[in-house]
C-alpha cells in the first residue's frame, strides 16, 4: 500500500495535531521529517502522510469549512 503526502508544515507540532485528528477517525497516518529548518526555534519541517485509500477522507477532515455561497440570503 502506498503512502501519500497530504500536508506539509514548517512546524512539527502542527503535523502532530493533524495526526491526532486523523487518529480520532481511525485513519492511519505518519509524519516524515523533511529536513532541519530551524525557524526561530519552531523546529523542523514535516510532512503528514496517509495511505492511498484514505487520502480523500483525510483531506476532507483537514480542510477548512466552505464559506457561504455568494447568492444565499444572510439572516443577520
Amino acid at each position: 500500500m502506498y503512502w501519500i503526502t497530504i500536508k506539509t508544515t514548517h512546524v512539527r507540532w502542527e503535523a502532530e495535531l493533524m495526526q491526532q485528528l486523523l487518529a480520532a477517525h481511525d485513519i492511519p497516518s505518519r509524519i516524515i521529517d523533511t529536513g532541519i529548518t530551524s525557524y526561530f526555534g519552531a523546529g523542523s519541517s514535516a510532512a503528514l502522510q496517509v495511505r492511498s485509500p484514505d487520502q480523500w477522507t483525510a483531506l476532507l477532515l483537514l480542510s477548512s469549512p466552505e464559506e457561504e455561497q455568494a447568492g444565499t440570503p444572510d439572516n443577520n
